[in-house]
């Protein structure tokens, strides 16, 4: 088994990759694998690992990519196969293979500023399932974070580029000059992106929006720009606006699914 298979699945959990991995459970006969071997199957087929090669490996990993099709967790299957009525292979053994499928929601949030709200956002959201990246150019608050990717970048809308455009994108910068170069980048990059939300007062939502409309953004962007963000509820501390900040992020998560 060794200790890469642990790694390849830490990786693809950390990813957000929904997996299938295939174990033998038991044989009977000859055999092309012992009991215990496993393989790492993703829908674009096998990730790592053998359990014989040839058509049974063939076969399970087309069962996985079944289960893998599948939008919600599929309880652990177990088949066994005689591997010359079933497979078609010269050996005439039996092997029994378990398939688990481990099911990752793909709910990449992506969060602007690492301060005090983001600090308490933050720690909510490693209790729900989703994949969340803090961008800040403060090393000494990124560092506070615990449990999300934090990265350290002296201009955060330079990395929008790469980052997911399906993602939902928080601004809770440090002012209103670094939310409108955020935005401004948002805007070219994820104009159909589920969610993106600004901390801050009606009268800041007024403001941005028509510094917006000044450079050039679409009235598409602009309207389903929430800000201020969060459902109506809570006082001003930063853990109760996070709770709201996360109420609104999973109504807009479940109206979309």
């Amino acid at each position: 088994m060794g200790i890469n298979y642990f790694e390849n699945c830490q990786k693809l959990i950390a990813s957000g990759t929904s997996f299938v991995t295939v174990t033998i459970i038991s044989v009977r006969g000859s055999v092309p694998q012992d009991p215990g071997a496993k393989i790492i199957v993703t829908k674009e087929g096998l990730h790592s690992g053998t359990i014989g090669g040839g058509r049974v490996e063939m076969a399970a990993i087309a069962r996985a990519q079944e289960i893998l099709e599948s939008k919600s967790q599929v309880p652990p299957l177990i088949i066994t196969w005689n591997l010359q009525k079933d497979i078609g292979m010269s050996c005439g053994g039996e092997s029994s293979f378990l398939f688990e499928h481990f099911y990752q929601n793909h709910w990449p949030i992506v969060i602007f500023g690492a301060g005090h709200v983001s600090q308490a956002l933050t720690r909510i959201l490693t209790t729900l399932n989703c994949h969340v990246t803090c961008i800040d150019p403060r090393e000494d608050w990124i560092s506070k974070l615990v449990g999300v990717k934090g990265i350290c970048h002296q201009n955060p809308q330079e990395l929008i580029s790469s980052l997911d455009p399906k993602s939902f994108f928080l601004s809770i910068t440090m002012g209103h000059i670094h939310d409108l170069h955020i935005l401004h980048e948002l805007s070219k990059h994820a104009p159909d992106a589920p969610y993106v939300g600004v901390i801050g007062s009606s009268v800041k939502g007024i403001r941005i929006k028509k510094e917006l409309k000044e450079l050039g953004v679409s009235d598409h962007f602009i309207e389903k720009l929430r800000v201020p963000m969060g459902l109506p509820l809570g006082s001003n501390l930063p853990e109760e606006i996070a709770i709201s900040i996360t109420a609104e992020l999973l109504q807009v998560r479940d109206q979309g699914q």
